[in-house]
Formats: C-alpha cells, sequence, structure tokens
C-alpha cells in the first residue's frame, strides 16, 4: 500500500438506530445494602435506577463519534456510556464485535438498562454503573497523524475520574485504548476494569484462550474447571467425560469462566465460518483478565438472546480485566495517583486458534499427522521480514516477505519422522531481531493450589494482622454482605493500641463523616507508632488526622498534622496537597503554590495539584505561567474544568449543564480558597435542584457574601434525585441545618447521605423531621419505613410510616409495591393483599414486579384463570439473576388448571395444560434452564396418563419424574431448583412400585425438616448475583424455619401421617400466609377428605 494514502480520521455525526426506550429513573432513593451484583456490593446510591423497559421500539437520533482509518471504521456512542458500538474491518466486510442493530435494553446494569454488543467499558466496578448514561468527550487529530475520541467521567458513587482515549492509526488494523484512572478524592479508593467485546456466537465459533490456559475459576475463585476441556460439573451442569467449553455450542447454560493464569498478552475469538475473529493484545503484567460470559446456548439463553435484540442472534462476551483477574477483584488508587494502561483490539483472519500474538502480529500452528498448518496474520505493513518455522533446530520453512493485513500468510508444511513439541514459528525483522515466537516461556497444568474458601468470623480468627487483612479485602472488594468494622473492633479489643486497625477503623469511620469519632483512632495509633520516636515509619495516622481535622474546619492542627504526614514519602503527595489547600484558603498563595509544586514532585499528573497551582498562579498575577500550566495540564486531561475555565469563558460554559460536574469544581475551588470563582460558576448553573443551590449557599457564605437568600431558596428546591453522598455535601447540608434547624429540605437531602454512610440513627432523626416540615412530601415517611423494618426490626411500624408516605402520595408504583412487601412481611392474608392492589390496577401493571406479585396472589387465592390470562398477555422483563418467579407462577397456574380437568376426568385437557406448563412462551422474557426440574409435572402427566388408561406411557414420565437429585437447602439463586421436587419423585417412586425407595425420600425430606429448623443460616460469602430489588432485609432465620416446617410437613404427608402434615403447613402459614407450597398441599388434603 502506498504511505500516501494512509489515514486516520475522527469526526461527529447523527446516526439512527431503532430503539426500545426505559422507563423513567426512580425519584426515592435505592439503599440496597445486602444486594450482591457481580460478586460484590450492588448498591446503587447515589444513582437512581431504572426499572421498566418498554416493549415498542421507535427510531432515536444518536450524535456518534467515528474513526476510520485504512483498515478499520468504528463508531462510539458517548450519550450510552462511550461504548464503542460498531467495529467494522473493510477489508472482507466484518463486523469483529458483535454489532446489534437496534439498542435493546434489558435490566442486567448496576441501576437497570444495559445493551449487548460493540465493547463497553467496565469501571470502577462490573458492571459499569453508567453503561446507560452519557459521558464527556472530545476529538483530537494527533501530531503523529493518530485520530483520537477522548471520553471521561467522574464516578457518582466514590469520586474517582476515568478517561478512555481510542484511537486509530494510519496504516493500523488496530484499535487502540488508553486507560487513564484517576483518584482526586482524599481518601483511596477501589476500582477494576473490564473491557468487554462481545462476539457474535454460533455453532462455528470457538473463545481462544492462549494455549498455557489450562484451569479457569469462577466468579470469586469459588469453583474451578480444567480448560478448554472440561471433565465435571461446572455451574451445576455435567461436562463429562470431556466437553471443550471454549466452543459456544458446548454451553448449554449461562457459564463465566476466568483464566486462572497466563503468561500471554492476549484472548479472543474466532469465527470459522468467516475465518475471522478478534483478538484482545495488552500486557498480561497488567491485564492478567481473561474472561468469557455466555448466556448459554440452550433456552434459557436464546430468551436473553431475544429480550437483548431483534435480529442479530447470540454473542460472547470475551472480557478483559487491567489490574484485575477475576470478579470481583478490585485494586486500589492512593489520593492523587493515577494509573494508565494501553490495550488493543484488532481483527484477524486465517489463523484460527492463536499460539501467540502482540499487536502487529498473530501467528497459529495447527498440527496435522505428517504436517503443521502455519499462518501469520500482520495488522500493518512489515517489510522484508522473514517467516521462520524450525522444528528443534531443523529448519523447516524460511521466506522473507512483505507482511500486510490485507493478505495473512498460510502454508501447509511437511515434516518427516514424528511431530515434534518443540516446533517453532518465528517472525524476525531485517535486522534479524524475532519480534514474535510461539515458544511460551512456561506452560505449567498444575491444579491450582485451592479454591477460594469464605472468609470466618472475626472471633474465629487468630491473629490481628488477620483480622486487619480480612477488614481491608472487604473493604476493597466491596462485599456484599459483610462489612469490616467487626475485624477491626475485633482486633483493638484484644490490641487497643493496634496501629493498623486504628488507622484502618479510623479511616473507615472517616468516610462515613465521622471526624471527631475517626480522631479517636488515628491518635491511639499515633501514640502507639511513636512509642519510642517521634517519626514513624509510616505516617498514614498522622494524614488521616489531619484529614478529620480538615474536614472540622481546624485548619492550623490540621496543618501541623499534614506537615508530620509529609515526613513520610508515602503521604506527601496528598498531604503537600492539603498544606497547599490551607494555606490558598488563608490568603497565601506563594506558599500554597510552593507546596503545590512539592505535590506535583510526587506526582505530576494530579489534577487536583495541576489546578491549585494554575489558580495561585493566577492570583500572584503570572498569567503566563498560569495559561502555560493549563495548557500543559490540558494535554494530560482535557477534562480538568477549573484549567478549562482559567483559560476561557467557553471553558466555564463547557462545564454547565451537569449539575454535579458544577459542584465537583466548585469544590475544588473552594479547597484553592477561590471562593468567589466558586460562587460565580455555581451561579451560572440554572438549575432548582436543591443540592446545588445549598452549594451555591455554601460557597457565598464561605466568600463572606450575603447567604440567606441563598439558603431560602435552597429549602424550595428541588428533591427530584435529591441524593448527596460526597463528604463535602454533608458538610454543606450541616451547614445548612445549623442555619435553620427547621429546614425540611436540608435534613432530607442529609438523611439520605447519612444513611448511605451507615449512620443510621442520624438519618431517621433527620427524616422525622423532614416528614414534619413538608407535611406532602411522601419520601421520609418512606425512608422512615426503611428504617424501621430493617434498622429497628419494627415490621408494624414499618408498615404503618409506609401506609402513611402512600397516603400522601398514591400515584407512586414504586412505594405502593414496597407497601404490599411490608404487607406480606407483616403476614396480611393474601386476599386482603389483592383487594388492596386491585383497586390499584394502573399502578399495578406499571411495574413488572408488582403484577407479578399481584399474579401470585390470584394464584394464591385460587383464581388461576385470571393469573394465566395475565401471564399469557403481558411482556415481562426479568432482572438477570432474579429469574424464575414469573415462570413459576405460570407453572402453578397451569398445574391447579389441570388439576381442576382431572377432576372432571376431562383427561386429554389435563394433559394439555400440563405439557404446557413444560414450555415458556416468549412473552415471559425467560427460558427453561437445563436441568430445571419438572418432577411434579411429569408425576401428574403419568397419573393423567394412568387414569386414562395409557399405563405404559404412565411409566416413561413416572421414570422421569423419579429422578431427584435435589438439595434440600432452601433455594437461593435462580438456578436452584426447589426441594419439594422430591416429594413429587418420591410419589413417582410409589407409583412404580418402589415403595421403599419412597419412603426413603419421604423420611429424608421430614428428617431434613427436623434437623435443621433452628439453624442460623447467613447469605452465601461467594454470592455472585442477588439483585433482588426489594430495599427490605430478608429474615433468613424465619425463611429457613418456614422452609424446613415445610419440608417435614411434605414428608409426612408423602408418609401418609395427614394430620401432622396440616398441622405443619398451617404453621407454615402462620407467618408466611403467602407460602404457596403449604397452601396447595392443604388445598390437596382438603380435596382428598373431602
Amino acid at each position: 500500500m502506498n504511505n500516501k494514502q494512509l489515514f486516520a480520521k475522527v469526526w461527529e455525526e447523527e446516526i439512527t438506530i431503532p430503539t426500545y426506550g426505559i422507563g423513567a429513573p426512580e425519584k426515592n432513593p435505592m439503599f440496597f445494602e445486602n444486594r450482591v451484583y457481580q460478586g460484590s456490593s450492588g448498591k446503587v446510591y447515589p444513582l437512581p435506577i431504572i426499572e421498566k423497559i418498554m416493549d415498542q421500539k421507535q427510531d432515536v437520533r444518536y450524535r456518534a463519534v467515528m474513526l476510520e482509518n485504512d483498515y478499520l471504521h468504528v463508531t462510539i456512542l458517548p450519550s450510552l456510556g462511550g461504548r464503542i458500538y460498531r467495529a467494522y474491518d473493510k477489508i472482507i466486510d466484518y463486523d469483529f464485535v458483535y454489532y446489534n442493530k437496534v439498542i435493546k435494553p434489558a435490566l442486567v446494569g448496576l441501576a437497570g438498562p444495559w445493551i449487548s454488543g460493540g465493547i463497553e467499558f467496565n469501571w470502577p466496578q462490573h458492571h459499569r454503573p453508567t453503561t446507560f448514561m452519557p459521558v464527556e468527550y472530545v476529538l483530537r487529530n494527533n501530531v503523529d497523524g493518530s485520530a483520537s475520541v477522548l471520553l471521561s467521567e467522574v464516578d457518582r458513587m466514590y469520586g474517582t475520574k476515568g478517561m478512555c482515549i481510542i484511537s486509530l492509526y494510519p496504516g493500523k488494523a488496530y484499535i487502540e485504548i488508553q486507560g487513564q484512572l484517576y483518584n482526586p478524592t482524599s481518601l483511596a479508593q477501589t476500582f477494576l476494569w473490564w473491557a468487554n467485546p462481545a462476539v457474535a456466537a454460533h455453532d462455528d465459533t470457538q473463545s481462544i484462550f492462549p494455549p498455557d490456559v489450562h484451569f479457569v475459576m469462577d466468579h470469586g475463585k469459588r469453583d474451578m474447571s480444567s480448560f478448554p476441556v472440561a471433565t465435571g460439573v461446572y455451574y451445576k451442569y455435567d461436562y463429562s467425560p470431556g466437553t471443550d467449553i471454549s466452543r459456544y455450542k458446548n454451553i448449554p447454560v449461562p457459564t463465566s469462566f476466568m483464566a486462572y493464569h497466563s503468561d500471554y498478552d492476549f484472548i479472543g475469538g474466532y469465527d470459522y465460518q468467516k475465518k475471522a475473529g478478534i483478538l484482545h493484545v495488552a500486557d498480561h503484567q497488567v491485564s492478567p483478565g481473561k474472561k468469557q460470559w455466555t448466556w448459554g446456548s440452550g433456552d434459557f439463553g436464546k430468551a436473553w438472546d431475544r429480550n437483548l435484540t431483534d435480529d442479530d442472534g447470540p454473542y460472547v462476551e470475551l472480557m478483559t480485566g487491567i489490574y484485575t483477574d477475576n470478579q470481583p477483584d478490585f485494586s486500589w488508587l492512593m489520593p492523587g495517583e493515577e494509573k494508565t494502561f494501553k490495550q488493543y483490539f484488532m481483527p484477524y483472519r486465517e489463523v484460527g486458534q492463536v499460539t501467540n500474538a502482540n499487536k502487529d502480529f498473530v501467528l497459529g500452528l495447527q498440527f496435522q499427522e505428517k504436517s503443521v498448518r502455519a499462518s501469520v496474520y500482520a495488522s500493518s505493513l512489515h517489510e522484508e521480514h522473514t517467516i521462520l518455522v524450525m522444528n528443534g533446530d531443523e529448519v523447516l520453512h524460511s521466506q522473507q516477505l512483505n507482511l500486510l493485513p490485507e493478505k495473512p500468510w498460510v502454508k501447509e508444511i511437511y515434516f518427516s519422522g514424528e511431530a515434534s513439541d518443540h516446533i517453532v514459528l518465528q517472525v524476525v525483522n531485517k535486522d534479524g531481531e524475532i519480534i514474535i515466537s510461539n515458544k511460551s516461556t512456561h506452560s505449567t497444568k498444575e491444579i491450582p493450589a485451592k479454591i477460594a474458601t469464605a472468609l470466618p468470623m472475626p472471633s474465629e480468627i487468630a491473629s490481628n494482622e488477620e483480622l486487619y487483612l480480612a477488614g481491608i479485602h472487604l473493604e476493597q472488594y466491596r462485599h456484599a454482605t459483610r462489612v469490616s468494622d467487626g475485624y477491626y473492633l475485633e482486633a483493638l479489643k484484644r490490641d487497643p493500641g493496634d496501629i493498623r486497625c486504628n488507622t484502618a477503623y479510623g479511616m473507615l469511620l472517616l468516610r462515613r463523616g465521622q471526624f471527631k469519632a475517626s480522631k479517636e483512632y488515628f491518635q491511639a495509633a499515633i501514640e502507639r507508632l511513636t512509642w519510642k520516636n517521634p517519626n514513624p515509619y509510616d505516617s498514614e495516622a498522622f494524614y488521616g488526622l489531619g484529614l478529620a481535622c480538615y474536614y472540622e474546619s481546624k485548619l492550623s492542627i490540621a496543618y501541623e498534622h499534614f506537615f508530620k504526614a509529609a515526613w513520610s514519602a508515602n503521604q506527601q503527595e496528598a498531604s503537600y496537597y492539603f498544606l497547599a489547600s490551607i494555606s490558598a484558603r488563608e490568603g497565601k498563595h506563594r506558599k500554597a503554590l510552593e507546596f503545590a509544586e512539592l505535590a506535583l514532585v510526587r506526582n505530576s499528573h494530579n489534577m487536583k495539584a495541576q489546578a491549585i497551582k494554575a489558580l495561585m498562579l493566577r492570583n500572584i498575577g503570572d498569567m503566563s505561567a498560569m495559561r502555560d500550566l493549563c495548557e500543559e495540564t490540558l494535554r494530560i486531561d482535557p477534562f480538568c474544568h477549573v484549567c478549562r475555565m482559567l483559560l476561557s469563558e467557553y471553558g466555564t460554559k463547557s462545564i454547565l449543564g451537569d449539575n454535579r460536574r458544577v459542584i465537583n469544581t466548585a469544590s475544588w475551588l473552594l479547597e484553592a480558597g477561590c471562593a468567589d470563582d466558586a460562587v460565580s460558576l455555581l451561579l451560572q448553573q440554572q438549575s432548582t435542584d436543591a443540592v446545588l443551590l445549598y452549594h451555591r449557599a455554601w460557597a457565598l457564605f464561605v466568600a463572606k457574601k450575603p447567604y440567606k437568600q441563598a439558603l431560602l431558596e435552597a429549602s424550595s428546591g428541588s428533591l427530584e434525585y435529591a441524593f448527596p453522598n460526597t463528604l463535602e455535601d454533608m458538610i454543606v447540608l450541616q451547614f445548612a441545618l445549623a442555619e435553620n434547624p427547621d429546614d425540611g429540605t436540608a435534613a432530607y437531602c442529609l438523611g439520605n447521605l447519612m444513611y448511605d454512610k451507615k449512620r443510621y440513627e442520624e438519618a431517621s432523626a433527620l427524616w422525622r423531621i423532614s416528614s414534619i416540615q413538608m407535611p406532602t412530601f411522601a419520601t421520609p415517611l418512606r425512608n422512615l419505613a426503611i428504617y424501621a423494618f430493617n434498622k429497628l426490626k419494627q415490621p408494624e411500624l414499618a408498615l404503618k410510616k409506609m401506609q402513611e408516605a402512600f397516603n400522601r402520595n398514591d400515584r407512586d408504583a414504586r412505594v405502593l409495591m414496597e407497601l404490599d412487601q411490608l404487607r406480606k412481611r407483616c403476614a396480611v392474608q393474601p386476599a386482603q393483599r389483592l383487594s388492596y392492589l386491585e383497586s390499584r390496577m394502573q399502578l399495578v401493571e406499571s411495574r413488572d414486579d408488582l403484577l407479578c406479585e399481584y399474579i401470585t396472589l390470584l394464584n394464591l387465592t385460587a383464581q388461576h384463570d385470571r393469573a394465566l390470562e395475565y401471564l399469557t398477555s403481558h411482556r415481562f422483563h426479568p432482572w438477570e439473576g432474579g429469574e424464575g418467579k414469573i415462570v413459576s407462577q405460570y407453572k402453578h397456574a397451569l398445574v391447579q388448571l389441570a388439576s381442576k380437568k382431572m377432576k372432571l376426568e376431562e383427561w386429554q385437557s389435563a394433559e394439555s395444560l400440563l405439557r404446557r406448563a413444560l414450555v415458556y412462551p416468549e412473552n415471559l422474557g425467560e427460558g427453561k434452564l437445563i436441568g430445571t426440574k419438572d418432577n411434579d409435572i411429569y408425576f401428574l402427566i403419568g397419573k393423567v396418563q394412568a387414569l386414562s388408561g395409557r399405563k405404559s406411557e404412565s411409566v416413561d414420565n413416572w421414570v422421569k419424574a423419579s429422578v431427584c437429585n435435589v438439595s434440600f437447602a432452601g433455594k437461593q439463586y435462580y438456578y436452584d431448583q426447589p426441594a419439594e421436587m422430591a416429594y413429587y419423585a418420591a410419589l413417582a417412586k410409589r407409583c412404580l412400585g418402589d415403595e421403599p425407595g419412597a419412603r426413603q425420600l419421604f423420611m429424608a425430606l421430614e428428617q431434613y425438616g427436623c434437623d435443621h429448623v433452628n439453624d442460623t443460616p447467613v447469605l452465601d460469602y461467594f454470592a455472585v448475583s442477588l439483585p433482588d430489588m426489594q430495599v427490605f432485609d430478608e429474615d433468613l432465620i424465619l425463611r429457613n424455619r418456614e422452609h424446613c416446617l415445610f419440608l417435614s410437613g411434605l414428608g409426612a404427608l408423602g408418609l401418609r401421617q395427614t394430620k401432622r402434615a396440616s398441622e405443619l403447613f398451617n404453621k407454615v402459614l402462620e407467618t408466611n400466609p403467602a407460602h404457596y407450597g403449604a397452601i396447595q398441599h392443604l388445598w390437596s388434603i382438603k380435596e382428598e377428605i373431602d
């Protein structure tokens, strides 16, 4: 190719994509404290969730960014999280990532909507919280001829900043991704980065893992399988005696696996029909994560395919982890720290199974009996390179040529004698340097030492060091169901002076805004640190103490502690920044400049230090130096808004529009002592948002300007999505309440923040103020109901508060759903709950979860015909991991309708209904998972056939029904099978004449219930997905008791102890009158008596 033809360009244009809409974001704050999502915390606050997906599509215009060069055309959608929407290989007319021609969201994301296709960039957790939200972006044409789009956002939950630079180079058939992850906060934060390309999947596609990947691990490393040939049970599916799980067609169930270890830099996927694929390349020292996810090739997966696309079929995700090798597996970002990396996505052709790759070359060797197929793909023109194929010291083939993307090199090479394990394929440049070889550094087939085990409880851990590490681990991995407090406090109970645990617990309290309490622990750590000398090895406790004083506005004391912390190198960057901040706030601009420069010596990419330096240069009148610094800073990070603002009026305007971006920028300005600038910026933002207006009033106060009117305006501000969560928000709202203790708006906002920070009693007191001062505002009462149920353990009080909330706003469908859930928890009879809902059907039908509960109540009250009408006429949208609820109601309705037909001896109708129950209609949004146990249905089909004179057919179905391999433990995940299937298996055995086998199962059910009824269960430590959108904690002890009583009742019923069975079922209904199993079997007992 003539070099003059080479190009790369970037531009914007509007494109039209058929799009399924989503519902409005939920205005009630969501406090999901025990929700598990992708193996870590599923909390969403301060983000709103979206729980509704529309059933109709319409054409929507999107502002897209296009990147193009000689070989590739790439489409990016900044409005949808900045994902690469399409990556197209122009050479062979091939989409090398899955191209979904519709935007069809499903409830898969942390906060709701998520779409399949393209390449999604997941950070600081998986899936990305803002995957369906817009990001900032700028286009850049670079001096080297490359073209880039830079995308950036600040994580709303923890304040870390992520920037992704997507580039194409002239003449290069790869996409370069450069990541810059930065922590502008004052505290250490955790993150992970998983770039997530989707790849079209069918019977002839294969996931390409490196040749040294012999074992793969599940989420949390809780399970393991050999790879690529699995030989045992993985994800509850038996792959014995051996199945190649690198092939999509061989994985029938939803499955994740991550490489245990690899010394190679690539992972990819290949389509043998198209003889083309995708490869990801990144240094494995930084990018150890290599993962595949699939919904599975069975009916379950096909249903999710339908949920996510119209016509583009299945896909697999080939995820690539940076600074992470598993999910969850988080790394740390220290205050001010930046982590950078590069990764590459590229199409490749003809090679098939890859033996080694870098961004320039892809190598393949496939062995036949007396030959080897060698192949090389080049991502750009490489002149006068030599390809060598060697068998030990013997040269089998040598060829010099020009390699280029249009013409992959493929050669069948024959050899004499036996095939050697040492056949090597090399690419050598014209200087004789080996550029790449298929020979790996080492390859091990050793079984990993162990899979992960659950963390013991604090009292079970022997040493303080392990207690400290346990607490840090829970914080680092954002564990969903355990908190660090107990581990630190157990250590401090044993040794009150423990340095690490005092410091760690002080930092934990500091995160929650408990500044005064945190100081006690920092001071205890310092007392031990300075036991023998005043200059400790590690000064983190001094930094923490300085930070607590800084947030209390005790600046002179904070100054001393930060200075002492700066004596140690590991705290210098952050400490010098805050010394600069204190100096700036005291008007000592040259001293602040000096400290800022010291911080930048430690990290020249600390954007906050750059910003404060620029502001101080302006303040001392050195405008030329300020401009030079701002321009230099914006080359590093074009989204440094303070530098944008300093350079131009347009820069200021570019900040406006997003309330949180304005608040964050204003906070930076206030830390730099530039209150007038903060006021100016906040006044320019046209918004009625209460939180922003309180920040405006605070800035006026700090600037020593009239602020009372601004506070008054804030108290009348909008509370839609008023979900503050930062320490700066807390200080501002506490100031507002100090000025006016009766400000219900500030009390509501601060209550939300306090509850998120686990300061529950303070939150409840604030919400009570808000509910009194704002007598028409429902949300404080709704929040108080959550507090009463989860923290006070007073369900009746919770129900009272929720009812009051709904009375204030009877148009809130979410509150109606929560009210019904509380009525359920308070053992309100199904008929009463049903009657209440039926008078509000417009709200019920607006939410899938509420309609599902309504259908459940219809089934519970024997209105199965009506239940089936809703089940067959409404399209449902399940949450990922929350499957099983609606299909259970579908089966219940059909089974009971079939039972009615059996009583009427309408055998054909009965069997038809039962067979319908075996197949899920598409409108339910779910497919049947392989391994689903339908013992009850097969038993009843057999019974129908036997009663209608078809005994030989009945035997076949009873044999199916008699197979029992379910756990008796309570159902926790969507793929867990109900324990009551064992009851029907036993009935089938009885019908087959195996009475001893039947009795054995019945007695096992009864015995299990007796043995475990008083257990104290806990949530699974390694839970991956418990996505229930309920804000109320589950009473695991009560649920276990009900489950065990039910199993004992089934056992007794099978043993023909009808009276005892009835008593046990009625005991279940005393605490849970909506227990379908107990009601169903009481119906059957009554029918037998009648």
